[in-house]
């Protein structure tokens, strides 16, 4: 599990990294600065969820059940949260409206946020 935890969070690491730059120079020219500022909120987000799957991927003192919990909480979260922020951003350069959408982001979060408690009380209940 370590080791599909730790390549999963290179590659969202990666991806993180693709999709900031397409924001930074590519995205302005296709949406309003607002969608471009939403992009990066997602980017931001899915970088930080990637540097914790790594961390989470080289921790000795959670197990491996509790891992799998937070691991798929931050994967649900980041494909949630971030995946319909970047939806959301780009409809109007598809020239498709996606508002119907906008529900999931917030279920992402909670997501993100049940991976985080979860990461906590891993790491209390550690002895």
């Amino acid at each position: 599990m370590n080791k599909t935890i730790l390549i999963t969070g290179a590659v969202l690491g990666l991806l993180a990294v693709l999709l900031g730059a397409f924001g930074a120079h590519g995205l302005e020219r296709l949406v309003d600065s607002n969608s471009v500022d939403a992009f990066k909120t997602g980017v931001r987000y899915q970088m930080y969820h990637a540097i914790v799957c790594i961390i989470l991927g080289n921790m000795t003192i959670i197990g491996v059940s509790a891992k799998k919990r937070i691991f798929y909480f931050f994967m649900g979260g980041i494909t949630l949260f971030s995946g319909s922020i970047y939806l959301l951003a780009i409809d109007e350069a598809l020239g498709i409206s996606l508002s119907s959408i906008g529900f999931i982001t917030p279920l992402g979060g909670f997501l993100l946020i049940f991976g985080w408690i979860f990461f906590i009380i891993s790491l209390v209940k550690n002895k």
